[in-house]
Formats: C-alpha cells, sequence, structure tokens
C-alpha cells in the first residue's frame, strides 16, 4: 500500500476543493432524492384526481402514503448508484490518504460515503435482507455472487467488497473497505468466497480474504488484512481457528 505524499497546498486551495465538494454533494444528492421521488409525486397527482370532498381525499391520502414512500425508496437504490457512476465517486484500493490535505481523492471517496449514507438512511431499513437490497449493492459496485443475504446496514465502500455464491451475512456485521488510523484513510478490498456466513454483530476489516465455507462466529473480529482457511470456523476478538 502506498504511503500518502505530504501536500504543499495552499490552505486557500484546500478550502476550494472542499467548498467544491461541499457544493457537489448538495446538488447530486438534491438531484437523486428529486428524481427519486417523480414516481412517488405521480402517485399523489393520481390521488388528487379524488373528488373534493373531505372524507375520500383523506382516506386515499392516508393509503398511499406508506406505498409513495416504498415506491421513493426503490427508485432511490437505482437512480443514486446511478449518480455515483456518472459522478465517479468511488473508492480507490489500496491507498493511504491523508485526511488533513484533503486532496482530490479523499475527497471523491467521502462523495461516495455520503451517497451510500443517504441510501441507508432512506432506504435500507426496508430492504436489509432481501435480495432488493443485494441488488443495490451490486448496482453500487459490489461485486455479489447468487443467492447472497445481507441483513446489515453497516457496510461501505462498496466497490472494494466481493462476496462469493451463498454468502451469508448476519444483522449488525460491519464490513468496511476502508479505517481511519493515525490522520490517514487507508483502503482495501475485502473478499468472501462461496458459502461464507458471518455472524451477528461481527467486524470485518480491510484486506480481509475468507475462503470457501468459512465460517466467522457471532460478535467476531477479523483484523485488517487477515486471511481465514476455507472449510474453518473463527471466533473471538481477534479471531481465532477453533
Amino acid at each position: 500500500m502506498p504511503d500518502a505524499a505530504p501536500s504543499h497546498d495552499s490552505p486557500r486551495a484546500v478550502v476550494v476543493r472542499v467548498a467544491w465538494t461541499v457544493l457537489v454533494i448538495i446538488a447530486v444528492e438534491t438531484i437523486v432524492c428529486g428524481v427519486a421521488m417523480l414516481p412517488a409525486c405521480g402517485l399523489w397527482l393520481l390521488a388528487s384526481a379524488v373528488p373534493n370532498t373531505m372524507v375520500p381525499r383523506i382516506l386515499v391520502y392516508s393509503v398511499i402514503a406508506i406505498p409513495s414512500y416504498v415506491v421513493f425508496a426503490l427508485a432511490l437504490m437505482v437512480v443514486s448508484p446511478a449518480a455515483t457512476r456518472l459522478t465517479g465517486a468511488r473508492s480507490t484500493p489500496n491507498v493511504e490518504l491523508r485526511i488533513r490535505d484533503m486532496g482530490w481523492p479523499v475527497l471523491t471517496w467521502a462523495r461516495y460515503m455520503i451517497a451510500i449514507h443517504v441510501v441507508r438512511v432512506l432506504a435500507g431499513s426496508l430492504f436489509r435482507g432481501s435480495p432488493i437490497w443485494t441488488a443495490y449493492l451490486r448496482l453500487n459496485g459490489a461485486r455479489i455472487g447468487r443467492r447472497v443475504y445481507v441483513n446489515t446496514l453497516f457496510i461501505s465502500d462498496h466497490n472494494l467488497l466481493e462476496f462469493g455464491d451463498d454468502v451469508v451475512i448476519g444483522s449488525e456485521v460491519h464490513i468496511s473497505g476502508h479505517t481511519v488510523e493515525a490522520g490517514l484513510v487507508k483502503t482495501a478490498p475485502v473478499r468472501l468466497e462461496r458459502n461464507v456466513t458471518v455472524g451477528v454483530g461481527s467486524v470485518v476489516e480491510i484486506g480481509v480474504i475468507a475462503g470457501p465455507e468459512c465460517q466467522i462466529g457471532a460478535l467476531s473480529f477479523v483484523p485488517k488484512h487477515t486471511t481465514l482457511a476455507g472449510r474453518a470456523v473463527y471466533v473471538g476478538s481477534p479471531v481465532r481457528r477453533l
């Protein structure tokens, strides 16, 4: 992993980069949420065609409130990945980025994290653990096989994640392609091969490789750059092989 080179940029240049990134984030997320709202707005327009008497109008609006939010959430999980691809927001693998320099690579990473967080908050709770949530992760850059079950919202750096067929990830599991240490953002891919199971509440750090049919017990901690053998069971903090 290459070391982060020191920056010699002026404070003004840093402020300009940060200000531009904030404006881009606001603009992109505003457009993303606005576009995702269009199908839901269509439902409300249809509802407005109901005769203008109090009881029918209230009943219709009450009935479509939840469906319209579901439609918005579904659209958001399509529009947001499309926007991150168009704007180039991604996590760069195997780098160290100095936060205080606020260079373009770390700001691009921050845009990707914010886009993921928006979907996690507005749509994740509705669909986690479902094929729809897996499809969103796939659209947002994760390489995911068949019959993969992801019952957690706490995963990030989707383009640095690779899950083989029949992987099961339990509730409240934390999997990330980045870590922050001593003022540096460090990134590395995470690969879980076929039939891997990650138990409830476990933490899997960057650079981890889990072999086929590996089982990681609940509440376990897998340190960064750890390779776990296939067809084995690991538990503990840090994990040890049983």
